[in-house]
């Protein structure tokens, strides 16, 4: 069941109050090669021409968007990440590297000792690209990053198309990344259906089939991709936590479940803290007032 509430945004991003200075803090912009002098607004969104995103021809990576990756290094230090799981390998991939270092050099004595953690400080980058992955790959020594190459196909999930990555690693994660699929990679079709057009949109199915093997605490980013993250509002079976920041156009789902056992519970204390338990109580009111 989904609950929507704004609240959560604003718990996550508890603290992050000027971009500028926290991108200087952590010299994002020297990670993804950027100018701070000359790039402008750090919180400004990049307007593209229309056909910009849907263009099966683009050869070249997107541009950097530092307020996107602001975001996401915050999330990944705040939140105490430490196994990622990404769809979709660029320059967030640098970030997540960036962060994880953090988190394993502040957290690392902690979580061996006292978490059930077997990819611990691990971030897992699946595309379906070989180029982009090598190009990656090549032009950075990322230490935390272990690269997925799979191929894209056509599926079903309740007999509504969508895609899945032929294959993904098998681990997991307590933050999963979509921004991935394109969805021009694909060559399978469903009943002539397939998202392989500049009118269609993305339609990962990839994380419902992970579901429930996900652990309370888990949180998912889905960077635009609109579509995607309704279909994945609407087929989503467990208790989660939602929220859409029009601003950033980004969506948030966390799983916000009692904790399975003691290794989760002592997961979530460490590295979520008491702000999980204040949205659990909500959610578990408003379970109570609907009946």
């Amino acid at each position: 069941m989904i609950f929507e509430d704004h609240v959560l945004i604003k718990h996550l991003f508890h603290g992050l109050t000027d971009y500028r200075q926290y991108i200087k803090k952590y010299f994002l912009h020297d990670v993804v090669g950027v100018n701070l002098k000359t790039y402008g607004n750090v919180e400004a969104k990049q307007i593209k021409p229309p056909y910009y995103s849907v263009n099966p021809n683009i050869k070249e990576a997107f541009t950097p968007e530092l307020d996107d990756l602001c975001r996401l290094h915050h999330l990944i230090i705040s939140r105490k990440v430490t196994t990622i799981l990404e769809f979709g390998i660029g320059q967030s991939t640098l970030i997540f590297n960036n962060a994880l270092n953090i988190n394993k050099k502040n957290c690392q004595n902690f979580v061996s000792k006292n978490l059930r953690r077997s990819n611990p400080f691990q971030c897992h980058s699946v595309d379906n690209h070989r180029i982009w992955i090598k190009k990656v790959k090549s032009n950075n020594n990322l230490v935390n990053v272990n690269y997925h190459h799979t191929d894209l196909k056509m599926g079903t999930f309740n007999d509504r198309a969508c895609t899945y990555y032929k294959k993904i690693p098998n681990i997991c994660p307590d933050f999963i990344y979509i921004d991935g699929p394109d969805q021009f990679s694909v060559k399978s079709f469903i009943r002539g259906i397939t998202t392989n057009h500049p009118d269609r949109l993305p339609m990962s199915g990839d994380v419902l089939a992970l579901e429930h093997f996900l652990l309370p605490g888990t949180l998912i980013v889905i960077d635009g991709r609109t579509a995607n993250a309704r279909f994945l509002k609407t087929n989503l079976q467990r208790d989660w936590m939602y929220c859409y920041d029009s601003n950033a156009d980004q969506h948030y789902f966390e799983l916000n479940e009692d904790p399975l056992g003691i290794y989760n519970r002592k997961q979530i204390d460490f590295c979520i803290g008491d702000k999980y338990y204040t949205r659990l109580k909500k959610i578990d009111y408003r379970k109570k007032s609907k009946k």
